[in-house]
């Protein structure tokens, strides 16, 4: 992982996912997250929508990817998750192979935190042994 400070990443994803941050629903862990992906030229956003059944929490990740499935995406160019942590937060693993489903080890990462921090991945710096089709 390279880290950075205000610099580096795709600072424009980092952007629109901190914006969508602010539409976070998590009235029990107050962890807000939010996730913006770029899929064909386009950003989708989407944020953490907690539920009092835990199980049932959708993570900001998966809402924006569903948001640009919606729109007939079906590969990603980028993501962006923003946390208000330091170092930044990384998709949780459910997250991670979601995103391996629209992208390759490839997918730049960019994980935005806390006082403008900034680090930029990949998916297969974070999920090295993801789970695709090729298994089936």
């Amino acid at each position: 992982m390279r880290r950075r400070g205000a610099e580096g990443g795709d600072r424009a994803l980092a952007k629109a996912a901190r914006a969508a941050r602010g539409r976070a629903y998590a009235p029990y862990s107050r962890f807000r997250v939010g996730a913006a992906v770029r899929a064909g030229g386009r950003v989708f956003e989407g944020a953490n929508v907690e539920n009092a059944s835990y199980g049932l929490t959708l993570c900001a990740e998966r809402s924006a990817v569903a948001a640009a499935v919606f729109a007939g995406a079906r590969r990603l160019d980028g993501v962006a998750v923003a946390s208000a942590t330091s170092p930044p937060t990384p998709p949780c693993g459910m997250c991670l192979q979601t995103l391996a489903e629209f992208a390759g080890p490839e997918l730049p990462v960019t994980l935005a935190g806390a006082r403008g921090t900034i680090v930029a991945t990949t998916l297969g710096e974070l999920l090295p042994r993801g789970f695709s089709k090729k298994f089936l």
